[in-house]
């Protein structure tokens, strides 16, 4: 159950109705924070994130003494004092270097986490690509690659991918301008080995490599009718590794997937309405048996009795079929 809160004056009611629920929400704001020990390429990576998700984003600059799974508290705190439904924590540490943990709350409160573990090596920022840059707000086509993300059972892979879909999702709309796709973000997870599997589960380095990339689109003339469309990468390159996760709540996951009723009427199976504006019902009825009809218990209309007429019947029309002469010697 939902907490209520009074408003005490205008002021106030006006933010409550801003961040009440709506039947078509917000666009997520992330919130990109870093911890008290955080690497250069950490903070690097987090301003690739924030410049790509720049409209609907904000970032602090100051350390943070947070511990995402160990006390969420103060990430709780930032999500409601900032209004921000998505959070980036990076931090890094000597069995977790160049770490970046997403954070999804709802009503303020931690509903999922997990921990993406950055390769510094391959790490390529977005200023090391000379590229032309996209313009700030674009939403991006999205490309996941793999079949750890099929998985139909919830695990790491599947919660990375909806993680990176809100956080790039932008503003709902019903229809696309061609002109606006720009950029494509797409995420290749390796294939699993037989080294890979037969490993701990809990090892880092036991499961694929989830390798983020982004692609300028670029349309060029071929001659026909539909264009040639070529693709240059654009930046920010990163390799991740899926490292610790927190599940979310079940009551509150269905509480968070939960719809409005809009009050669009529902369509009703077989019934139509003519161009008089006449509502018509079609009502499909099984195969009756009216040898089971309950009707007046009469004693007219008694089984054996109608068993007797039948047999009175056939023999009047034995009768009549006879000729006059044999039915006159019968006489």
């Amino acid at each position: 159950m939902l907490r209520q809160i009074k408003p005490r004056n205008a002021r106030s009611k006006r933010a409550l109705e801003k961040r009440a629920p709506k039947a078509v929400e917000n666009p997520k704001t992330a919130l990109i924070l870093r911890g008290t020990t955080c690497s250069q390429i950490t903070q690097d990576a987090l301003a690739d994130l924030y410049a790509l998700r720049q409209v609907h984003a904000k970032r602090f600059q100051k350390k943070n003494p947070v511990h995402p799974f160990e006390d969420a508290s103060s990430l709780a705190f930032f999500s409601e004092k900032n209004d921000c439904s998505l959070l980036l924590f990076g931090s890094s540490s000597k069995k977790r270097p160049h770490s970046i943990t997403f954070v999804r709350t709802f009503d303020y409160k931690i509903l999922d986490m997990l921990e993406f573990y950055l390769d510094g090596e391959t790490f390529r920022s977005l200023a090391q690509f000379k590229t032309e840059k996209v313009p700030v707000g674009t939403r991006p086509l999205m490309v996941f690659a793999g079949t750890a993300f099929e998985s139909p059972v919830p695990n790491a892979f599947t919660m990375a991918k909806s993680m990176l879909i809100d956080f790039f999702r932008g503003e709902i709309s019903d229809k696309i301008d061609v002109e606006g796709l720009r950029y494509c973000v797409v995420v290749t997870a390796d294939e699993p080995t037989a080294s890979e599997t037969t490993t701990t589960e809990d090892d880092p380095s036991s499961k694929p490599v989830l390798r983020l990339r982004v692609y300028t689109i670029r349309t060029q003339r071929s001659g026909q009718k539909l264009p040639r469309v070529e693709l240059e990468e654009h930046g920010p390159r990163m390799d991740f590794r899926l490292g610790r996760m927190q599940e979310p709540d079940a009551g509150m996951l269905k509480e968070a997937m939960r719809q409005a009723k809009t009050g669009q009427e529902r369509t009703r199976k077989n019934v139509q309405t003519d161009i008089m504006g006449d509502k018509i019902g079609r009502i499909h009825t099984g195969k009756l048996d009216l040898s089971e009809l309950q009707t007046r218990k009469m004693k007219g209309l008694k089984r054996e009795r109608d068993q007797h007429l039948d047999d009175d019947e056939a023999a009047t029309a034995v009768e009549t079929e006879l000729p006059k002469r044999q039915r006159k010697a019968q006489a």
